[in-house]
């Protein structure tokens, strides 16, 4: 903690605070509507003094600050302990998370992940992508932290309500990180994450194995749920040969039949096709 203030440039943060009840799980109400704890808006001081002051309760309130960027908040923080990400020409800039014992439940990202265990013990949990169905996620909207999370209490799991959730422990993969230890996670991969001290830090590393103008394919879930999901069967059997075909395929296969200039946006995405396809998108969606 000592360390961490002496880099701390006093910068506002934002932090959950959780009541002991809900045992450091960051998850939703009972009728799934909003989140269990209060977002506060202070200084790293004050969440480092709350953390400290509950050290030794059995049952102590939640403090949490999730992926703060550790360049705009503690600068200087990494300049003897780094992983060099620039070196290989890759844009990771890491980012710290500070807590007691706070479970984030089980969830995916969409990059690539190297997670630094810095301070305390944690442990990954981590599952496959197809076992998405097995994990029960939860609301689209509103998310614990910005992602999707499995509504199953992994520390009193009901298989009653979640039967297949015992697929999914078969095919899970299960550590403890040690102070100093680090775990990659590949993008999609769900990992469920747990601190074990009174006292975690972690620090992250993020990046994309596509390039910055590529969006995120939420945006392209969100459209299928609008103009896919409620469709008869034959038709959505149809569009998912469509977009294996156009998609999911090898890229190439759609467009390798065609002379190079008729190929449009089946072609290679290059800058000008990509802004072409953005304002193609927002004028269709916008009539």
């Amino acid at each position: 903690m000592a360390c961490l203030a002496r880099f701390y440039n006093q910068r506002p943060i934002q932090y959950s605070h959780g009541a002991p009840d809900i045992a450091g799980r960051v998850f939703y109400n009972d009728d799934f509507t909003a989140i269990n704890c209060q977002v506060l808006r202070g200084t790293l001081t004050e969440l480092l003094d709350e953390i400290g002051a509950h050290l030794d309760d059995p049952r102590p309130p939640t403090w949490y600050m999730a992926s703060a960027p550790v360049d705009a908040l503690l600068p200087g923080l990494r300049e003897t302990d780094d992983l060099n990400f620039a070196a290989s020409g890759i844009d990771a800039p890491p980012r710290i998370w500070i807590g007691n014992r706070t479970i984030a439940s089980a969830h995916y990202d969409a990059m690539n992940n190297i997670a630094c265990n810095a301070v305390g013990r944690r442990r990954f949990t981590l599952f496959p992508p197809e076992q998405i169905s097995n994990l029960y996620p939860g609301p689209l909207e509103p998310t614990p932290g910005g992602q999707v999370v499995s509504v199953v209490d992994f520390a009193a799991p009901d298989f009653g309500k979640y039967p297949r959730f015992r697929e999914a422990l078969a095919s899970a993969q299960a550590v403890e990180l040690e102070a100093g230890d680090a775990i990659f996670i590949p993008n999609m991969w769900w990992h469920h994450v747990e601190g074990l001290e009174p006292f975690n830090v972690l620090v992250n590393y993020w990046w994309s194995s596509v390039r910055h103008d590529v969006p995120t394919p939420m945006h392209a879930l969100y459209h299928a749920l609008w103009a896919i999901r409620d469709r008869p069967e034959h038709e959505k059997r149809a569009w998912r040969d469509v977009f294996d075909y156009y998609v999911f395929g090898p890229a190439e296969r759609a467009a390798e039949h065609l002379p190079e200039q008729a190929r449009g946006a089946l072609g290679p995405l290059d800058e000008t096709r990509v802004r072409q396809l953005r304002a193609m998108l927002i004028d269709r969606l916008n009539r």
